[in-house]
């Protein structure tokens, strides 16, 4: 790791001593987990202090870990891969990528909604006002409600889309679709008529494909 990454590695156990869940450094990346009733705190800190002035948020985007170690088995199903640790028993996550260009350093936070039904993270509008569409994109494609946004509604699907498109139960061909009718003269809904498709095909070669005589 370099001395940047460890310097700041080293300020951040000690001015969020007691607040920091874990701290990860993979290819000289540096990834800070933090509880959600802590994160205003800390990204505030992380925006205004000195020791490491994160100026910018360069991206926030959200993580469904639903599926997170599973194998696709054969029909669909997810099978749990005991090789891969149950690191994320949350399933929502809000993931914020930050600059400083004071110290020229980068840093990785992740903050887990802690309801999996009704996820819910603070907005972080009032600390970089950038993050404004990144949080409406994460509503709208996770579903995770931001409190505090001063205007969460979706940004990417039609208004009357239903579901959240980037979650791992949401099926491929989607709930509805749209199209426009003749005799109303308008755009309608319709429950999608689209057929399953299988995705891995299934390749039937003779017995002796490839081989000599």
């Amino acid at each position: 790791m370099s001395s940047d990454l460890n310097l700041l590695a080293s300020n951040l156990n000690t001015v969020f001593s007691g607040r920091i869940v874990s701290l990860v450094n993979s290819l000289d990346e540096l990834t800070m987990v933090v509880q959600a009733r802590d994160m205003l705190h800390v990204l505030c800190c992380l925006r205004d202090d000195p020791a490491f002035r994160f100026e910018q948020l360069m991206d926030l985007c959200g993580v469904d870990y639903s599926t997170y170690g599973s194998a696709l088995c054969e029909g669909g199903v997810y099978l749990r891969n005991d090789d891969v640790p149950d690191a994320y028993p949350l399933r929502f996550a809000i993931v914020y990528h930050l600059l400083s260009l004071a110290h020229n350093v980068r840093l990785r936070v992740r903050v887990f909604a802690e309801d999996n039904d009704l996820p819910v993270l603070d907005s972080v509008v009032g600390i970089w006002p950038c993050a404004n569409w990144y949080e409406r994109e994460a509503f709208d494609l996770y579903g995770i409600v931001f409190a505090g946004h001063p205007d969460l509604r979706r940004i990417l699907t039609d208004y009357g889309f239903v579901g959240n498109p980037f979650r791992k139960d949401f099926p491929l061909s989607g709930h509805v679709e749209m199209r426009y009718d003749p005799e109303q003269q308008r755009v309608i809904y319709q429950p999608v008529s689209i057929e399953p498709r299988e995705l891995v095909p299934r390749i039937i070669r003779e017995e002796h494909y490839g081989g000599g005589k």
